[in-house]
């Protein structure tokens, strides 16, 4: 299957994303949510549970990466590209419902994750077509 060169752009873009926020949660998780405000210091609950979304986003950057050179893995990871992203940004508009409206940079997370999941999901619908 041959990809075009706006589905292998939008799965680097989107893994690269990924990837950074994955080792940012994994790595780096004081001082990553500390970036919106958000203090999990001294909290080994709440890093481990930041850490393991961590590991599992920085995996499903890296899958999205590979999606992007090996055509064969081009459907598979718009798909979890789609998924990830939407679900994230969905996540976090019903958080905003249901608990208010967050720290200003967790907002235009959410926008570009709605973006990029959208973008991502039609990207895969027309993958299907094909």
């Amino acid at each position: 299957m041959k990809q075009s060169l706006y589905v292998k752009a939008l799965l680097f873009f989107a893994g690269i994303i990924g990837v950074a926020v994955g080792i940012g949660q994994l790595i780096f998780p004081v001082a990553f949510e500390a970036s919106t405000g958000i203090d999990i210091a001294g909290n080994s609950s709440l890093l481990s549970e930041i850490r393991g979304a961590g590991g599992t986003l920085l995996a499903a950057g890296v899958v999205m990466i590979l999606g992007a050179f090996m055509p064969s893995l081009s459907a598979k990871a718009l798909f979890i590209a789609a998924l990830f992203y939407l679900c994230y940004g969905l996540s976090r508009v019903y958080g905003m419902l249901i608990d208010g409206i967050p720290d200003q940079g967790l907002v235009l997370v959410t926008i570009g994750e709605i973006i990029i999941g959208s973008a991502v999901l039609t990207a895969y619908r027309r993958l299907q077509r094909q």
